[in-house]
């Protein structure tokens, strides 16, 4: 865990509480500390199992979200879980910051990414928790190569 210096700055003319985190890079641990701070709290999402009872579901645990026939099947590290939503629609409801569409037929969760590599042939292989794997489209390289370097988000 990384160390956390905290320290107070009186400026009389601010009427608001200002917060700047500062880091060598935005990493899950840095994301994680400004949620808490933000006090924000992570959408949720009704979804179904294999059986049909519904849960909730916060966006925090989608690991992928993937079009699977005519539904979406969302993978958490709990189980498999369906959504009868669109993945156009599931993304518009999601968190831009974190979610990111990998191709045509799949969402990740950034957060979730622990390791990905660029191939000497172009190709991206993202690595997520629990051990899953997954390919990048090469049209949507572009928009997650700068996504993953922190230059913000927009639609691949």
């Amino acid at each position: 865990m990384k160390n956390i210096r905290i320290r107070f700055e009186q400026v009389p003319s601010l009427s608001d509480i200002e917060i700047t985190v500062r880091a060598s890079e935005q990493d899950a641990a840095v994301t994680a500390l400004m949620e808490r701070i933000a006090g924000e709290e992570p959408h949720t999402l009704t979804v179904l199992d294999g059986s049909g009872n519904l849960r909730l579901l916060s966006e925090s645990e989608i690991i992928l979200a993937s079009v699977d026939g005519k539904t979406v099947r969302i993978i958490t590290s709990d189980g498999i879980w369906y959504s009868r939503q669109t993945l156009q629609s599931l993304e518009d409801a999601l968190d831009s910051r974190f979610f990111i569409r990998i191709s045509r037929y799949e969402i990740v969760n950034l957060r979730k990414v622990s390791r990905y590599d660029f191939t000497i042939s172009g190709t991206l292989r993202l690595e997520l928790e629990g051990g899953m794997e997954t390919w990048a489209s090469r049209r949507c390289i572009p928009e997650i190569r700068r996504r993953l370097k922190g230059k913000g988000a927009s639609a691949c």
